[in-house]
């Protein structure tokens, strides 16, 4: 691809809100100045692409001004980091069942009010469960960015509070912003508050919180999509799972969605030499999502500055073995 085709996809992919493939146009512009031999501008070039992509995906307080919550709200801003994202559920590789839950509960969103006329309510209460980078946070922004809507995601860290009902009220707070603030609410590792009620040594606030979410979740008819992620589903009282609408599993990926995730990542680019992508595929198998797209950013980054335009397959080796 020539420098004016790369400029070309670069502004396209700005102009459609694609990060990824924003990105991906930027790295291969930089791959390009660094096998002319500009490597000082190949690497100022790598300096700015990893500033802006760490300033994209930097946790909410920095982002909060695309959310429309009010200055005086000032408990709200202690309970949500909020932002805007661009993903979609195309950019993620899925399970073909949660996929198809995930497009089901778009397609009742975009038709809530078809639904309504039938006294009928769309799907928005969500239990996602499965290891650690696997997809569940992915997915809360993807929903979101399908729907055009922020994500809310919960601190915890502020929500559990030493004084007694002082927790329950703000779990109130949060509920009620789910009525004023359309937005998908995320509670990740919900465990931590979703825990059996007759177990652990936090019996009392945290048994108050999990009472008080039980009754909230069962009251709440606001339009906001409710997501709980955990790692760890069988520590969750089984009250909770009548509460949703649907739980998806989030297993690590299959051979086949290693290979969809690692040609995705690197659609991009070419390698130097071909790619045994199904032996790969088995031989990490056990990684997660999160540890493949590392490793395949790891391979872009010593690609431009090895001052070439070609990816090393050994690279890409290198960097998943560095995760297994």
């Amino acid at each position: 691809m020539g420098a004016t085709e790369q400029i070309k996809s670069l502004i396209k992919h700005f102009g459609e809100g694609d990060d990824e493939r924003f990105i991906s146009s930027a790295l291969q512009i930089a791959a390009a100045e660094a096998q002319k031999g500009h490597t000082a501008l190949a690497q100022e070039l790598k300096s700015l692409i990893d500033k802006a992509r760490l300033k994209r995906s930097q946790p909410f307080a920095d982002r909060s001004k695309t959310v429309p919550i009010l200055p005086s709200q000032r408990d709200l801003k202690e309970l949500l980091d909020v932002f805007q994202p661009v993903i979609k559920l195309k950019d993620m590789v899925l399970e073909p069942d949660a996929k198809a839950s995930l497009e089901s509960l778009i397609k009742e969103q975009n038709n809530w009010q078809l639904l309504r006329q039938y006294n009928l309510q769309p799907k928005r209460k969500l239990l996602l469960s499965g290891p650690p980078g696997c997809g569940k946070s992915m997915t809360a922004q993807a929903i979101a960015g399908e729907l055009g809507i922020p994500v809310f995601i919960v601190r915890l860290d502020g929500l559990v509070s030493k004084f007694m009902g002082e927790s329950i009220a703000k779990l109130r707070v949060i509920f009620d912003a789910m009525v004023n603030h359309r937005g998908v609410y995320l509670f990740d590792e919900f465990d931590s508050i979703g825990s059996h009620r007759n177990q652990g040594q936090d019996v009392g606030e945290i048994k108050r919180v999990l009472n008080s979410f039980l009754i909230n979740i069962e009251k709440d008819q606001s339009n906001s999509i409710i997501i709980c992620a955990t790692n760890l589903p069988e520590m969750l009282d089984k009250a909770l799972f009548r509460r949703f609408d649907e739980v998806i599993e989030f297993p690590l990926p299959t051979e086949e969605e290693i290979i969809l995730m690692i040609e995705k990542q690197l659609q991009a680019f070419s390698f130097s030499e071909p790619l045994e992508i199904h032996k790969i595929a088995k031989q990490f198998l056990g990684l997660n999502f999160s540890d493949i797209v590392r490793a395949c950013e790891e391979t872009i980054k010593a690609m431009i500055l090895d001052g070439q335009n070609k990816l090393q397959p050994q690279d890409l080796i290198d960097a998943l073995s560095k995760r297994k």
